[in-house]
């Protein structure tokens, strides 16, 4: 019986605590209308700025991704209690947020024809 509760309790710790990767991250939805009043030198400041924080945050978020990746493989064959250090420093919900409020400013950048939109437009298109 102990057994299956501990196996129970890995198994729940491994599917749930796992910190994902950066790029697997959805952005979250927020609205251009906030940005509204922005001229065009705004928008492209802004979008500077949130662009660094999500490089920044997907730093972290990658490195949290990875030490879960050890923690399990260590707590799965060596080592059970490593699995109870899962997902510590998960940024995903911040990194959503962040990368939904650059889509936003890119919505707000496109509706004013701001100059440097054809940049962005021609980046997405890359990707």
């Amino acid at each position: 019986m102990r057994k299956i509760v501990s196996l129970s309790l890995m198994l729940g710790v491994l599917f749930t605590g796992c910190a994902k990767k950066a790029e697997d991250i959805n952005a979250a939805y927020v609205s251009p209308l906030q940005y509204r009043h922005y001229s065009c030198e705004q928008l492209q400041d802004e979008m500077a700025r949130v662009s660094a924080k999500v490089s920044e945050i997907a730093g972290v978020q990658d490195k949290a991704h990875k030490r879960d990746v050890l923690a399990t493989t260590v707590g799965l064959v060596v080592f059970w209690p490593a699995l109870f250090f899962l997902a510590s420093g998960d940024k995903a919900e911040e990194l959503s947020r962040l990368k939904g409020e650059y889509e936003a400013l890119q919505q707000s950048a496109i509706k004013k024809d701001c100059s440097f939109v054809a940049s962005l437009k021609s980046r997405v298109d890359e990707d």
